[in-house]
């Protein structure tokens, strides 16, 4: 028996005598004349537990990424405590001065929303069949393992060590391409801080993971304005694989933080990054610095796009704790070794939930 088209089940909007077209994103759904209610199997159970909103008057750090290029080691030196701190407490902290030309933010922004403007048909062309296609468009977050879906389409791309790109809209590689290589250079050199915020050498993890041929992955996501965005989510709570993630956003607020418990909302700042340590870095620092969980939530008025670029290891570098940092009584090894495509593979083909993948990796005699 053939499967039925998660876009179009149970759809309770057009009449019967006029089924809806087959669709193949979220756009095209949220598109559709007289949508007031979204299909079940959009709809995520509410969780009261999960709802709480923290009052606190805190808010997520801010690190001048032009005090980590200072010539001046006092002020470098200082910046370097400040991001340990910030991964310490909080594995979430703006960018500033990052160096990177707001024009080119901007630019790199709507471009892919011109790749989400192309029809359906075209997008197909860039569909991919296996989670480490390193051009791969669709809808959700993995379709075939997702038991409720999320309100978000998504374009990823890996752009290093080798730049894959769609070949429509016009310009939209060459924009691309140069943000992707913005980005890295500021990711890069973030990862040498937070190499020394942890007591190793500058360059350990740049050497011992292999940065020069380490994965980069493009993730453009469209957040489509939602009926019923109480019901629904665009990513639930999740962290991200690789070492570090740089974020930017439109002009629209949806991204929140788990801080103490709680769920912080970010507000998007213009002209800089939202950065968070992911899963690698976890197992590196041997559990000192913790990958942060996040969703994305929608909204019933605008629609929402943010590009986030993870920076990972080389594929076939392997992660672990970093032998420096471990003590066999006082702090033994929290975490089993694995390549790091190994890791992506498992991460990218299960059901998103929480930090369930890195949960696997941990040693159960610590």
């Amino acid at each position: 028996m053939a499967a039925t088209d998660p876009l179009v089940s149970q759809l309770s909007l057009v009449s019967l005598n006029h089924p809806p077209p087959k669709l193949s994103s979220i756009k095209a759904l949220a598109e559709l004349p007289g949508l007031f209610s979204i299909p079940s199997t959009y709809t995520f159970p509410t969780d009261p537990d999960d709802q709480a909103f923290s009052d606190t008057k805190e808010s997520i750090p801010t690190i001048d990424f032009s005090l980590l290029t200072s010539t001046i080691p006092d002020e470098r030196s200082k910046v370097i405590q400040e991001l340990g701190k910030a991964c310490q407490d909080w594995g979430f902290f703006m960018v500033t001065n990052h160096g990177v030309p707001e024009s080119l933010m901007k630019a790199t922004i709507e471009a892919c929303r011109g790749f989400f403007e192309l029809t359906d048909e075209e997008k197909q062309e860039f569909k991919g069949n296996h989670v480490l296609d390193p051009i791969r468009c669709g809808t959700s977050f993995n379709v075939s393992v997702d038991k409720v879906l999320f309100w978000r389409d998504f374009l990823k791309l890996f752009t290093h060590p080798e730049f894959h790109s769609p070949n429509k809209p016009a310009a939209f590689s060459e924009i691309a391409s140069e943000y992707s290589k913005r980005v890295r250079q500021v990711a890069r050199e973030i990862l040498r801080g937070i190499s020394e915020s942890l007591g190793l050498e500058e360059d350990y993890i740049d050497k011992a993971l292999n940065l020069e041929n380490g994965l980069q992955v493009l993730v453009a996501n469209l957040y489509p304005r939602c009926p019923q965005p109480a019901l629904a989510m665009g990513m639930p709570p999740h962290s991200d694989h690789g070492l570090l993630t740089l974020l930017i956003q439109n002009e629209i607020g949806g991204l929140h933080v788990q801080h103490k418990g709680e769920w912080i909302k970010v507000d998007p700042t213009p002209n800089s990054f939202l950065a968070n340590i992911g899963d690698h870095i976890e197992i590196l620092s041997n559990g000192k610095y913790k990958s942060v969980l996040h969703r994305a939530v929608v909204n019933n008025k605008v629609t929402r796009i943010s590009i986030a670029v993870p920076h990972g290891p080389a594929m076939d570098a392997v992660v672990s704790p970093a032998s420096m940092l471990l003590d066999d009584e006082s702090n033994p090894p929290a975490y089993k070794a694995m390549k790091y495509k190994e890791y992506l593979e498992l991460q990218q083909s299960s059901k998103l939930e929480w930090k369930s993948c890195l949960e696997r990796m941990k040693n159960t005699r610590v």
